[in-house]
């Protein structure tokens, strides 16, 4: 069966033999092969340009991550500021905790690159898929993206994804907090009765332990698990005005005769995830004055 396809006044028309490979014949009868590509398709070399352009969107935030880690191993900030925070927030918008995660998510892809060979191909396209992998050793972070991308197939599995299968190990072995001591963070509630009625509330990591830590409000210290803090991602300068703001409150806090009112401003001074504004460090300036605390 033959297929021909006159193109006027283009002096030849296409002919496809079935099943074979196409030809041009022209006015002459001579023939010349030809590749047909439809629209919807692309060429090799498109298909090879694609793959390349994607890969380097897929690597924005590892080539990221090792970029700020290198601006903040070699203090390359320096010049224009006094801390490695201070600097991200300025220069690209980035919170605290936003710049340690892309630099904590370079480090895991790093490793999966040199530890997951033969999934090479199927790594990270954001920060987010690998959040939940920073606080794991580094073979049990291969073996969960490992798991991940075998569940997920075709698809890049989501962040989702991995930390499901994260907390499937969570339960059966314990992983240890990734927080810091001095870190500001707020309570979640999930499973721990003790916290109840403090969703919300900011707290002071005080002492981080192997799979738990210490936390410091208000009105008390508390135990709690990994799950039950969430980072307020502060600059430094905030971080230190709420450690601050904790010890203040604390001390009120203590005096027994502090009247019921004043105890609920403390109390929503507690929940406030950002420091005092003047006239809200005026109120609380009253109120030690008050109970002779200067």
């Amino acid at each position: 069966m033959v297929a021909c396809y006159n193109f006027k006044g283009a002096g030849f028309r296409l002919r496809v033999k079935e099943p074979g490979t196409p030809y041009i014949v022209n006015n002459q009868g001579q023939s010349n092969e030809v590749e047909i590509v439809s629209a919807s398709e692309l060429s090799y070399d498109e298909q090879r340009e694609r793959e390349r352009l994607e890969r380097q969107v897929e690597r924005a935030f590892y080539e990221a991550g090792r970029a700020l880690r290198e601006l903040r191993d070699q203090r390359l900030y320096r010049s224009s500021h006094k801390t490695f925070e201070e600097y991200c927030h300025d220069r690209f918008g980035y919170s605290r905790r936003q710049s340690y995660y892309l630099i904590d998510a370079s480090a895991v892809v790093d490793n999966l690159l040199e530890k997951c060979e033969q999934i090479v191909h199927i790594l990270p396209t954001n920060e987010n898929q690998v959040r939940s992998l920073t606080s794991l050793e580094p073979e049990v972070q291969c073996k969960v993206w490992e798991q991940a991308v075998k569940e997920a197939s075709p698809k890049v599995p989501s962040g989702k994804a991995v930390k499901s299968i994260v907390d499937r190990i969570r339960e059966r072995t314990r992983i240890p907090v990734p927080y810091l001591s001095g870190e500001v963070c707020t309570i979640i509630t999930k499973e721990n009765p003790d916290l109840k009625g403090k969703g919300g509330h900011w707290c002071i990591v005080k002492n981080v332990y192997k799979f738990s830590c210490q936390v410091l409000m208000w009105d008390g210290d508390y135990v709690v698990k990994p799950e039950n803090l969430k980072s307020l991602n502060l600059l430094e300068d905030d971080s230190a005005a709420m450690q601050e703001l904790c010890k203040r409150l604390r001390r009120l806090n203590s005096i027994e005769k502090v009247d019921d009112i004043e105890r609920s401003i403390l109390q929503a001074m507690g929940k406030r995830t950002k420091p005092l504004t003047a006239v809200q460090q005026k109120v609380l300036a009253l109120i030690e004055k008050e109970y002779g605390i200067e």
